[in-house]
């Protein structure tokens, strides 16, 4: 059977996309971590998300489990993959970046919640 998330080009790298997260969120044990800055967070978010701003990342990870998955959500998926590096850098191995990001969240999965 072929693996629900892709493989991105770099090496350990994963990817998840909204309709595989929304499919898992119900009995998947992701941490959701929101990498936005507070602005953004208090805009949308994804339920039960936990939000460190991309810079505070370094200081703020010591409460992070590193033997349950890493979903890294950010506005598009840039900062999420910057992000996503640094975690794989710091030892933690199974964290997926989500490909387009909360606005691809909204416009897919949650119409309802607030874009922008």
């Amino acid at each position: 059977m072929p693996s629900p998330c892709r493989v991105s080009l770099f090496e350990g790298m994963n990817d998840i996309d909204v309709e595989q997260l929304a499919q898992r969120l119900p009995t998947a044990d992701y941490i959701l971590l929101d990498v936005r800055e507070t602005w953004e967070f208090a805009l949308c978010q994804i339920q039960g998300s936990i939000h460190i701003p991309l810079g505070d990342l370094p200081n703020r990870t010591a409460g992070l489990a590193r033997d349950r998955s890493v979903v890294v959500i950010c506005h598009h998926g840039v900062r999420s993959r910057a992000a996503q590096y640094y975690l794989l850098e710091q030892g933690w191995t199974d964290v997926f970046n989500l490909t387009g990001g909360i606005d691809a969240w909204a416009r897919t999965v949650d119409p309802k919640m607030t874009t922008y």
